[in-house]
């Protein structure tokens, strides 16, 4: 197939009106009459996956962050993205991301999945339509009350992550909760409107979680990469079915840091 046949369908499953006004979601790079036959799945296109994506020799690399968010003035190897878009162009590979729309459509909902929440309420609307709301985060319930250290280590487990910081008392019983992947310290005081008992997110910083704590909600920060690479296979089981004759590459799960 060529990219644009790909672009159409990923454009009506995550369509970009979906997507915040600051945000840069889409074609990155690439020529859409290009043909596409192995795609690399990455939540962010680094120096690693773009390198990556050269080894595999894959047509397309599919990502969550966009790799251009500010103008570019020029493109060099005098800087990294730069670096970046001429190994891409020199190698015929295309980039598409798939970001805040995914955020609004699957990624808030894929999450509260993983917890399992109920009764769920869109925790930042950024659409509104005469039949249902579309927004960022979910509100809901847990299955069963639990201790905020019980929590945390179920947070843990579902999402696979090696090691988060929590705000708040460890024996604080919670049962409701909201989940924001990504940065969501902007979305806490939401989160205590919807009556939330816990903010779940990530880039949560210092005086972030001692002001939300004050407000009498804690925050539990399973950190950007932790909470949002559920992408990667999200993506990889959408791909594979619509699309059974690609072949599919999918970036190695790598936190960004260690915990020690």
């Amino acid at each position: 197939m060529i990219l644009a046949e790909l672009l159409d369908n990923l454009d009506e499953f995550c369509p970009a009106e979906y997507a915040m006004d600051w945000d840069n979601s889409g074609l990155q790079t690439g020529r859409t009459d290009s043909p596409v036959r192995r795609v690399l799945i990455a939540l962010d296109a680094t120096s690693a996956v773009v390198d990556l994506a050269v080894k595999e020799r894959a047509d397309l690399i599919l990502t969550h962050h966009p790799l251009i968010f500010k103008a570019v003035s020029r493109v060099t190897d005098d800087d990294y993205v730069g670096k970046r878009i001429l190994t891409m162009a020199e190698n015929r590979i295309a980039c598409f991301a798939m970001h805040t729309n995914f955020d609004v459509l699957c990624m808030a909902d894929a999450a509260a999945d993983l917890l399992e929440l109920s009764d769920r309420q869109v925790l930042e609307m950024v659409r509104q339509e005469w039949d249902r709301t579309e927004g960022i985060g979910r509100t809901g319930f847990l299955k069963k009350p639990m201790k905020l250290s019980e929590l945390s280590e179920y947070v843990k487990t579902r999402f696979s992550i090696p090691g988060l910081r929590c705000y708040g008392d460890p024996d604080l019983q919670v049962r409701k909760v909201s989940i924001l992947p990504g940065s969501g310290g902007g979305e806490i005081d939401l989160a205590l409107e919807q009556g939330a008992e816990v903010m779940i997110t990530g880039d949560i910083s210092h005086h972030t979680g001692i002001d939300a704590l004050e407000k009498g909600i804690a925050v539990i920060d399973g950190s950007h990469y932790g909470l949002e690479k559920l992408f990667i296979p999200y993506m990889r089981k959408y791909l594979k079915k619509e699309f059974p004759e690609l072949e599919l590459v999918t970036a190695p799960v790598h936190e960004p840091f260690f915990v020690q």
